[in-house]
């Protein structure tokens, strides 16, 4: 049987894949396992729920509450908040365990539910396979004064909103900001903390309806962004995903400035601070070759992880570093978060075009971007990718012509029979050439 949990929550299209008795069933078998330490003191398990404002999350997040609270958990209902928000409650009010109700960036019939340990930490694999195994045990049942209570999360935004203004090194005074919030989480906490830091704000897509969540705006639709900067004359854009734990940006010229720049912008803002711990960023596989040799000329020490934020959160906690990301816009402070935080990143970002006097241009062309072209080759037989003769020949030949100025990945998909081959080179035509001529070749030599 298919693992319930995939890379990031239980996620599938909400009243289909995701019901309501299934969010119920986790719940319970959440309350098992990480309610399981408050039990052993003696005192009753305390949860946090957070959701986007997708209509599903609705009933789902009152199904988990019901799960939880008839198990004999204590939730706190924060309602409508950013994933990160959900994380960074939990180990504030020293919660037991998270739970946020989103899609992310997907489209509004979507929905998911992940959970976070106390402290605010992703869950360990583990950890998750463990409470896909309680969902077969009978659910926890108190009764009278042993069940849980479920209450407002009064103060949730507000706490959220301190702690931000908090990490911030200096004010935004001056700056002209559009934000873009992907009719989602972020389009209450983060137009206000961006105006209490100081700067002119422009908002956009910060008219959530429970449907239009992520459609025409976000980090994923970037045009009405770049439209709205370049209307308003402002200094830069930031535009986050549905659950605000993403953030792409657009400078004032209309460029888009994606995860690895922001990465190097930050990784030399934290290094000249003396703040950049053990001299290291974390990134993954995926990050263009231009971060790896914008790092390399800084004197930056580069770790490299498998695609997937959790992966890169690993290794910062692993490592005790300060920064990691993706090119997607997942970027992780863990002086300040357990997660990524899209609110978080347009801060920093903002605040140090603040602090240089310089444009979000010129910080970001601190890095050169390689053509990056991906390929995806469906039905083939993934688990041979590193161990057929003339597929690791074309690899070979593909690295020695391109040399330091380009690179070649494979990379087999985790869920389907399907093998993603990524080539950078100089020019987009050279990586497009060497793509498709990879990618041939693994159509024919693992063919099913």
């Amino acid at each position: 049987m298919a693992r319930l949990f995939g890379t990031d929550g239980v996620r599938g299209v909400a009243n289909r894949d995701l019901t309501v008795n299934l969010a119920t069933n986790l719940a319970q078998a959440a309350a098992i396992v990480l309610g399981e330490s408050a039990r052993a003191e003696g005192r009753r398990p305390v949860a946090v729920i957070g959701r986007d404002p997708r209509i599903s999350g609705e009933y789902l997040a009152a199904a988990v509450a019901s799960g939880l609270a008839s198990s004999g958990v204590d939730v706190f209902d924060a309602g409508v908040i950013p994933t990160p928000a959900t994380a960074f409650l939990t180990g504030d009010i020293k919660a037991d365990f998270g739970v946020m109700i989103s899609a992310s960036h997907n489209p509004a019939p979507d929905n998911g539910i992940k959970f976070f340990a106390s402290g605010g930490h992703k869950l360990p694999d583990e950890v998750e396979d463990q409470i896909e195994l309680a969902m077969t045990q009978t659910p926890l049942s108190p009764i009278g004064a042993a069940v849980g209570r479920v209450q407002r999360f009064a103060d949730a935004e507000d706490r959220y909103l301190v702690h931000l203004l908090g990490a911030l090194p200096n004010t935004l005074d001056g700056l002209k900001i559009v934000i873009d919030c992907a009719h989602g989480a972020a389009s209450g906490i983060s137009p206000q903390v961006f105006a209490d830091s100081g700067a002119k704000v422009i908002v956009i897509g910060n008219d959530p309806d429970g449907f239009n969540i992520n459609s025409g705006y976000g980090s994923t639709n970037l045009s009405a962004l770049q439209s709205a900067v370049l209307e308003h004359e402002a200094d830069m854009g930031f535009a986050h995903d549905g659950d605000a734990d993403r953030c792409l940006a657009v400078d004032h010229t209309g460029a888009i400035v994606d995860g690895d720049q922001l990465m190097v912008i930050l990784a030399l803002a934290l290094k000249a601070r003396g703040e950049l711990a053990r001299n290291t960023l974390v990134a993954t596989v995926m990050s263009n070759l231009g971060l790896r040799l914008a790092m390399a000329e800084a004197k930056i020490e580069l770790i490299e992880t498998k695609v997937g934020d959790r992966y890169v959160l690993e290794q910062i906690r692993e490592g005790g570093y300060t920064l990691g990301g993706e090119q997607s816009g997942h970027i992780i402070f863990s002086r300040y978060a357990t997660t990524g935080d899209g609110i978080l990143t347009a801060l920093m970002v903002a605040a140090e075009v603040k602090a240089s006097g310089k444009t979000l241009q010129q910080l970001a062309s601190q890095m050169v971007s390689y053509p990056q072209v991906l390929v995806n080759v469906k039905n083939v037989d993934r688990t041979r990718v590193d161990s057929d003769s003339g597929l690791q020949q074309i690899v070979a030949e593909a690295t020695a012509e391109l040399g330091a100025s380009g690179r070649v990945l494979l990379r087999a998909s985790g869920t389907e029979n399907l093998v993603r081959v990524m080539v950078e080179a100089n020019d987009e035509g050279t990586a497009h050439s060497w793509a498709d001529r990879i990618a041939r070749v693994v159509e024919k030599n693992l063919a099913i």
